[in-house]
């Protein structure tokens, strides 16, 4: 390391042993020392020449590390006084010093910083259930049981021959034969009907939830929203703007009429009538038809969150909203990172066919385009039979998986968890005595090295009921009876 001092100058340092060249060590010490201050404007430099013999290097690096700096304003020359540090350069320099800050870790709080509102409503409690991978992750498939070497055969299929345009921007809506697959899987197992001309692809449901936050809602507009419901659906709306108004939801799913008292001139409604997120339940064929009938009556939209329609144990899956729709008022959303892998990224929507403009315009403005490459893979994947496979493989591994967790919640806790929730889905939600904390105890849960998710932050209104929503998609029979085992060590668990 060589360093030099120069008059009024903190000591100059270089490293000759650096991949970094010298040029660039030193053009980079001399902005930190005006961006820090410790290098005020108009202050003289040394000359090439004498920094260069102080250091005892060439001249040629010191040369080129002022012509840099002279080039992005931080040194300018004076005729008969040599070179200088800019007079532009401001006596402070807040954004350095802000930098400095949040680097010590000693920085402005995040309170203290100006940000819009909604962002902040966009915080919630400090999520540390999410630190573990294992037992009761909710969202999480059986990833070891995913075929990865026919996905990787495909993947590569197409990674080899890789066309001109396959390598471009690609169509916002997504690639018109996975659409095409997309739309023939969905009305021969979800009874949805559509074309494929209806069909975006998505990054997943929480885009398309934002889609249709932002193509269908003007801020301020009202949206029936599941009481309790999805959080990452409170999430879209709220960057919209929307006025959220919570419709609870009992055995036969969202109660419409609950929903017209509080809320009749409704702008749209977000449900999971397959597969209610968190509760399980099942909307009714007669909430169907309510719910429908109002839409069409008071021009208003239904968001059909198709939540993990595909596994249903005691019968066959039931039939989508959107089929049952004479009206066009249903807006059908659903994905593949639940029945394939979470770091898939696709999902799709099936909007109605005057809709279409809009909403492609809507896709197009929030990212572009989803991955080319994974759109054709997934494509060959649907059309070759592979996903209908994967899926009948699942559904029933995670029957054998759901009744393990009901037997390990009967082992280690006995009547302390209450289970609900309909035969289906990869999850369950167990209702907590009254008074209980759910956050506190997802949060001490983590530290036994358990995820399980906390019930009360899906509602809108507090108090929420309190409870645990357990995932077992993810985990083996043993893990679920060892992570129960470890639930039960918690303290609400032990009083």
């Amino acid at each position: 390391m060589t360093r030099a001092s120069t008059s009024f100058l903190p000591p100059v340092a270089v490293d000759p042993a650096s991949d970094t060249p010298m040029y660039q060590q030193l053009s980079d010490w001399f902005r930190r020392a005006i961006l820090d201050g410790h290098l005020r404007p108009g202050q003289a430099v040394p000359s090439t020449r004498s920094l260069a013999g102080e250091l005892r290097i060439s001249r040629i690096p010191v040369l080129s590390a002022y012509d840099q700096l002279l080039a992005e304003g931080y040194l300018e020359t004076f005729t008969g006084s040599g070179t200088r540090v800019a007079r532009a350069i401001p006596h402070t320099a807040p954004a350095a010093k802000r930098h400095r800050a949040s680097d010590d870790g000693d920085g402005p709080s995040p309170a203290s910083r100006r940000i819009s509102r909604r962002s902040v409503q966009l915080h919630g409690p400090e999520q540390t259930w999410l630190d573990s991978l294992g037992a009761f992750r909710v969202g999480m498939p059986a990833l070891d049981r995913f075929p990865t070497a026919v996905w990787a055969r495909l993947v590569n299929r197409h990674a080899r021959a890789l066309s001109v345009q396959a390598m471009s921007y690609g169509d916002p809506a997504g690639d018109w034969p996975l659409r095409e697959a997309v739309a023939s899987y969905l009305g021969m197992s979800r009874s949805v009907r559509c074309d494929a001309s209806q069909v975006l692809i998505t990054t997943g449901s929480q885009q398309a939830l934002q889609i249709c936050a932002h193509v269908l809602l003007d801020e301020g507009d009202r949206v029936w929203m599941e009481e309790p419901g999805y959080p990452g659906a409170h999430q879209a709306f709220r960057t919209a703007g929307a006025q959220m108004v919570p419709v609870p939801v009992d055995g036969d799913g969202i109660d419409v009429e609950a929903g017209i008292r509080r809320a009749r001139g409704a702008r749209a409604v977000y449900i999971s009538p397959s597969h209610q997120f968190p509760l399980g339940t099942t909307m009714s064929a007669a909430r169907r038809m309510q719910l429908l009938a109002w839409a069409e009556r008071d021009d208003a939209w239904i968001i059909e969150d198709d939540y993990d329609s595909e596994y249903r144990f005691g019968g066959k899956p039931v039939a989508s909203l959107q089929g049952l729709d004479t009206a066009g008022r249903v807006i059908y959303l659903g994905t593949f990172s639940k029945v394939m892998y979470p770091a898939l990224r696709v999902g799709y929507m099936v909007v109605p066919k005057d809709l279409v403009p809009a909403f492609h315009a809507g896709r197009d403005a929030i990212d572009t385009f989803s991955s080319t490459l994974f759109q054709l893979a997934m494509t060959d994947f649907i059309r070759e039979g592979h996903f209908a496979r994967h899926i009948r493989v699942m559904r029933a591994l995670y029957r054998e998986r759901r009744q393990a967790l009901i037997q390990a919640v009967e082992r280690w806790l006995g009547g302390r968890l209450r289970i609900i929730g309909a035969d289906a889905g990869m999850q369950l939600v167990g209702l907590l005595p009254e008074g209980t904390d759910d956050v506190a105890l997802s949060r001490e849960a983590a530290t036994h090295g358990v995820s399980v998710r906390p019930l009360s932050p899906c509602y809108l209104e507090p108090p929420g009921r309190a409870g645990l929503i357990l995932g077992y998609g993810g985990v083996s029979p043993a893990q679920i009876d060892e992570g129960m085992r470890r639930l039960g060590q918690c303290r609400a668990f032990s009083l």
